[in-house]
């Protein structure tokens, strides 16, 4: 058994990536407990310690200083053995795609569709599995079981039953990705991708920059006769991407974005981060595109609030504005002020004792009640209870007039 132990350490270590000597302790520490159940007349308080020798495979254990041997021992050694190695295998098998795979989030994975489960895909990874929540699947993509898969991992969760390795097909990294695996100027930092916005299974704008003049980035991402482009396409399922070059310029960032509409002017407010887009009236359509989706993208992509108009609407909507404004003002009520003095029994005097106290108004003495109001000098809770009785009336009877 000795060398066979040996041997079968040796080929997990060269088979799984084992280190040699986390399996050799975890078996001299499960032969320490083996050895206290067949060792039944040592002391309890013994230490006992096993040696297991990492040449040969010779197992000695000893209580104390003095070495133990028992018929028992030998037979009890040897499935203990096995079943610690096959437990640290399996440890250590989660534990190093664990590792592995948390190295990887934000990269892309390859795999094949393994099977699908309530909603999810679960992709086998060679080495393990992973899986595409229905959160993070294009609901344009169909996929089969068999069928070859690109995933991007957005997350890595060490449980009991292994690592759990959540996968994304609708990540705008994933498309970043693409870009990187597919054009060498982008992977190699020559050309730099600025931003994206994608709407998965739709359509994808992606701004780049090239830090080489001589270097032309959206023809780079492009592609000879548009083949690397096309590549990418036929990854995300005929996902439309639009490749525009990035600009320090607002304005020519926001024409580019917007293509392949023709702009006619851009405003620019800084504060509310808006900018009202002029097109020719048979550009409107093409500039907001299907359902918004040019629009809303190019604003993802900028960072700016698009508000697309032709010269006609612009012109139209301005006076429409400033007349609801003011019919706005118009309509909107205006309270008669309504003395104290018009109170009865309230003279110049008292007048002023009330709004030294805090009732300056017809409100205030409505919502009051006769304790407080009695506390002023000159009132009695007999003639508050008049004050307050009058305020209501006048309030309410000022209401309705307006």
């Amino acid at each position: 058994m000795n060398g066979e132990l040996i041997a079968i350490l040796e080929q997990i270590e060269r088979d799984k990536g084992i280190d040699r000597n986390v399996l050799l302790q975890a078996v001299e520490s499960a032969l320490v407990s083996a050895a206290k159940r067949v060792w039944k007349d040592v002391d309890p308080e013994a230490e006992i310690k096993v040696e297991l020798d990492k040449e040969t495979g010779k197992i000695r254990a000893f209580a104390g200083n003095k070495e133990i041997k028992s018929k028992d021992f030998g037979r009890i050694a040897a499935q203990t053995a096995k079943q610690v190695i096959i437990q640290k295998i399996r440890e250590a098998e989660k534990d190093v795609i664990f590792g592995e795979f948390q190295g990887r989030v934000g990269q892309i994975v390859s795999g094949s569709v393994y099977r699908f489960e309530r909603g999810n895909i679960i992709v086998d990874l060679n080495k393990t599995e992973g899986f595409i929540p229905k959160s993070e699947q294009s609901i344009k993509e169909e996929f089969h079981q068999g069928e070859r898969i690109r995933s991007y991992v957005i997350d890595v969760k060490k449980e009991s039953k292994g690592p759990q390795i959540v996968l994304s097909r609708t990540h705008p990294n994933l498309v970043r990705k693409l870009f990187e695996l597919e054009v060498p100027e982008i992977y190699e930092s020559i050309v730099e991708i600025k931003a994206i916005a994608r709407e998965p299974g739709e359509r994808t704008k992606i701004a780049v920059w090239s830090k080489d003049e001589k270097v032309d980035c959206v023809g780079a991402c492009v592609g000879m006769r548009g083949q690397r482009v096309k590549n990418i396409v036929m990854e995300l399922h005929g996902e439309k991407i639009d490749i525009v070059r990035w600009s320090e310029d607002n304005n020519d960032f926001v024409v580019a974005a917007l293509s392949p509409a023709k702009i006619q002017k851009i405003t620019f407010d800084k504060e509310a981060h808006r900018a009202q887009v002029i097109v020719p009236e048979d550009q409107l359509s093409l500039a907001i595109g299907k359902h918004g989706q040019n629009v809303r993208l190019a604003s993802k992509l900028t960072g700016w609030e698009l508000d697309i108009r032709t010269e006609e609407t612009k012109e139209e909507k301005e006076p429409k504005e400033k007349k609801e404004t003011k019919q706005k003002k118009e309509k909107t009520p205006v309270k008669k002020k309504i003395e104290l003095t018009a109170l009865a029994g309230v003279g110049a005097k008292l007048s002023d004792n009330l709004k030294e106290a805090g009732f300056d108004s017809l409100e205030k003495l409505a919502k009051t009640n006769i304790e407080e109001l009695s506390k002023i000098k000159g009132l009695g809770k007999k003639k508050a209870e008049g004050i307050i009785e009058e305020a209501i009336k006048l309030t309410t009877e000022t209401e309705k007039e307006a």
